[in-house]
């Protein structure tokens, strides 16, 4: 038999082993990697997602599935890695998170039972490459050499550190202080901690990389999987509380957060600052070299459980290893959970069958994340069972409710909104579990929408609390009125003096006050810019007239280069809307009006353009009263009107008038009087539009995808709206009302003379685009009774019968049409 094929692909940070993986990964049919991290894992989905067909691609966490049903290709966290699935490819990176005492049970699970069909890989520290080759497979190392040099650059007071630098504490308190230390001496810093949610996390980097602060203070966190531009990393201190003792890191983990200096080829260093005690020259040696001791024992926990019963279940948890490089893992959270709740006698009262076990031991693993309540965690596990195992067995919608209630407030510091990110993850990962929540996609999309909210929110309030906003060269050089270096970058970021101070938004300066001193006053920023964005922003409303090349969009602006440069108002009616101009006032008046005039010719020109039979219509030369009169309503009601609306004025009109009509591109049809050319999608669009703006409202509804001909929709829709877009309503169904006269041309042509029946053929349905059984019922809401003969189906016209005829009440002379009819238009 074939021995399992393993790659381990070994080597020290910055070797480029998890890009090996992902590529590597790709060049099979299927495959799975599972990361140590839920941030590292949506990072490689979002990456993963730009290469391949996004219905291909999974990602899998606690408190984030995305599960495509055809996914080829699975991005999880170590422990949500689906285990039933047989992928040709599976990875897992930093492997030798194995030897980790919270963890590391896990990763050994993983390491020993996860395998690809064809390729397993494994990524991580050289340090378990011992253990790797004890495991019974065909074994091929491949080790990575650092793509650039790490030196140890000493001790350094934190006032004199360098930019582009990490400092590292291990507590929330030392973070803070170092934080604000450098808010004072440097202007500040972001925040990268284990406790922050990834989108805080995300922004807290992103500030760090887009160069608006040049240092980093954070915990270990940063050890895994975050790629930054650091020329340095500093330790404040190389001891950490582990849980259980306060103890020094070993050489690799320094190495493992040290290695976080330096990217791809630029060389990095390491020291250390404040009070922490010096690193000896053989450890620093060793550093340098990325020459670690190796792990010999990995944490394990048995993973084959015996749910017969809880004494069974407990004894299976509590097996030890067979293997002397296996050590069995401490007590972790969740046996911890499982002994508590088997102690509970009003728990063991239920008496326990192998699935109730099994589902106590799930709920037992619901993550920690808050770690400071304990009994709390209790508390939640409780509730969450409770639920599981009554009578409809899913946790309530009531229950949801509130505690996200209790976790909706924006306000507080930066420790409650860490507190209220951490209880909303808890809840994100109930509502992640299949069957577990009634109304699951609501809660879970309720649950993300709240973690995102609190996450802007503590990045915001971190951002505050750390960077100093008067120290900054600009606030200086305004109040002793220096000449200013203003720059206009590529990516329409503005300079001044080096200091990034807002972009280029189209025609408009967008200051990014968070950047600036608070004391600025906006004027003077805008005085600073004027010289060098006054003459660009004139070069650019030059380039807009010579070119042209502006468009409208649904949200009723204009924009030129993805920005809006104006925004269209109600005029005096739909077809001659007003607009604003969206520029800065910076630009020159002279310079405003010639924008205006061109903006105020193309719109018109769009509109005489696109709407012309609309326009041409509407500037009818007619004395004809029934002409005028038709031509009024065809205007008013965006050129689609019911045939049985104007009964009246076609009864009357000649057929030489109607030509006349016809002329000017109005199609009588059987149910509707419309303009034909504004039923083409260009038309459509712009013409609701128009007549969104004209009305205010209709905002949220938006004409059906273009090029359908046939609708069948259960959701209630505008009726009034959807005629607006050229759609007859039959109940749930919508057709195109120039593809409904098609329709009964089609069925006159192929009707039998003898006695009107017409067989129902496949040119019909092409035409509409709908199914056969759809058909019919469509033809029985038109008034057609449908029957079959010889194998063939057929239909005849079968109008309702009317009711008796009562005497017709005198029409009152208020009846509109008949206002309408005898108002002279002339």
């Amino acid at each position: 038999m074939t021995k399992n094929k393993i790659t381990a692909v070994l080597g020290p940070t910055n070797t480029g082993k998890t890009h090996l993986a992902i590529e590597t990964m790709l060049s099979f049919e299927s495959g799975m990697i599972g990361f140590p991290l839920r941030l590292l894992a949506r990072e490689v989905y979002d990456k993963v997602i730009k290469k391949i067909s996004l219905d291909k691609v999974a990602l899998i966490t606690g408190e984030e599935k995305i599960i495509p049903s055809n996914a080829k290709y699975f991005l999880c966290t170590v422990e949500s890695m689906p285990i039933d699935k047989h992928l040709e490819f599976v990875g897992v990176d930093e492997i030798q998170m194995c030897s980790d005492h919270e963890r590391g049970h896990i990763f050994t699970d993983r390491l020993l039972n996860m395998r690809g069909e064809k390729l397993t890989m494994l990524m991580g520290s050289s340090t378990i490459k011992n253990i790797i080759s004890k495991l019974d497979a065909d074994i091929e190392f491949i080790n990575r050499e650092r793509l650039s040099k790490l030196t140890y650059a000493g001790h350094k007071k934190i006032s004199r550190i360098e930019r582009k630098t990490a400092i590292i504490a291990f507590s929330a308190e030392e973070v803070y202080a170092i934080a604000e230390l450098i808010r004072r001496q440097k202007g500040g810093a972001a925040i990268v901690m284990g406790s922050l949610s990834p989108k805080t996390r995300n922004a807290q980097v992103e500030l760090y990389q887009s160069g608006d602060v040049d240092f980093l203070v954070a915990t270990d966190a940063i050890g895994m999987g975050i790629n930054m531009d650091l020329d340095y990393v500093y330790f404040s201190n190389v001891k950490k509380f582990d849980g259980k003792k306060l103890r020094r890191l070993n050489l690799s983990e320094i190495g493992q957060i040290a290695g976080r200096a330096g990217r791809y080829f630029n060389n990095g260093g390491f020291g250390i600052t404040g009070d922490c005690k010096e690193i000896s020259p053989e450890e620093v040696e060793l550093l340098e070299n990325h020459k670690f001791e190796e792990i010999r024992t990995l944490f394990w926990r048995n993973s084959n459980l015996n749910f017969n019963n809880p004494i069974s279940l407990i004894k299976s948890l509590e097996e030890k290893p067979q293997v002397e490089w296996l050590r069995k893992i401490h007590e972790c959270e969740d046996e911890k959970a499982l002994k508590y709740f088997l102690k509970d006698q009003k728990i063991l009262n239920r008496g326990f069958d192998k699935k109730t076990l099994m589902l106590l031991w799930e709920c037992c693993q619901i993550p920690d994340f808050v770690k400071k309540t304990y009994g709390n965690h209790f508390e939640v596990i409780g509730n969450v069972f409770k639920f599981l195992t009554s009578k409809k067995g899913l946790i309530s919608e009531d229950y949801m409710r509130l505690q996200l209630m209790k976790l909706d407030k924006l306000d507080g510091n930066v420790d409650s909104l860490s507190n209220r990110i951490a209880n909303v993850r808890t809840w994100s990962y109930v509502s992640n579990k299949n069957n577990w929540v009634e109304n699951q996609s609501y809660w879970i999309e309720k649950t993300k929408h709240l973690e995102d909210r609190l996450s802007d929110r503590l990045h915001e309030e971190l951002t505050k609390t750390f960077i100093d906003k008067r120290a900054s060269v600009l606030a200086r050089g305004l109040k002793q009125d220096m000449e200013f270096k203003t720059e206009i970058l590529q990516n329409n970021d503005v300079k001044i003096d080096d200091q990034f101070i807002g972009k280029l938004k189209g025609l408009k300066l967008e200051l990014d006050l968070k950047k600036g001193a608070l004391e600025t006053d906006i004027k003077s920023l805008k005085k600073a810019a004027r010289q060098t964005i006054g003459p660009e922003l004139e070069k650019r409303v030059q380039s807009i007239i010579d070119t042209g090349l502006i468009s409208l969009n649904e949200d009723f602006k204009i924009y030129w280069n993805d920005f809006p440069i104006a925004k269209l108002t109600t005029g005096n009616d739909y077809l001659n809307p007003n607009f604003d101009l969206i520029v800065d006032d910076v630009i020159e008046k002279n310079t405003k009006q010639k924008l205006n005039d061109y903006i105020n010719k193309w719109i018109h020109s769009k509109i005489n353009n696109v709407l012309k039979s609309l326009i041409d219509l509407k500037n009818i030369k007619e004395n004809n009263s029934s002409i005028k009169a038709l031509s009024y309503q065809l205007y008013e009601n965006n050129g689609v009107l019911k045939r049985d609306q104007v009964s009246e004025y076609l009864k009357n009109l000649e057929q030489n008038e109607r030509k006349i009509l016809r002329d000017l591109g109005v199609k009588f049809g059987r149910y509707h009087v419309f303009l034909y050319q504004l039923i083409k999608p260009e038309a459509v669009s712009l013409r609701t539009l128009l007549w969104k703006n004209f009305y205010q409202k209709f905002h949220n509804l938006k004409p059906p995808t273009f090029g359908l001909n046939f609708l069948d929709d259960k959701e209630v829709k505008n009726k009034n709206f959807m005629l607006l877009c050229g759609f007859e309503k039959f109940d749930n169904f919508f057709v195109r009302i120039d593809i409904l006269e098609r329709l009964f041309v089609l069925i006159i042509n192929s009707s039998s003379k003898e006695n009107s029946e017409t067989k129902l053929v496949p040119e019909m349905l092409n035409l509409l685009g709908c199914s056969k059984d759809n058909f019919k019922k469509l033809l029985q809401k038109m008034n057609y009774k449908i029957f079959e003969k010889e194998n063939e189906i057929f239909f005849k016209y079968s109008p309702t019968k009317k009711f008796k005829k009562i005497t017709p009440k005198k029409i009152s002379n208020e009846n509109p049409f008949k206002i309408l009819k005898n108002l002279n238009l002339n």
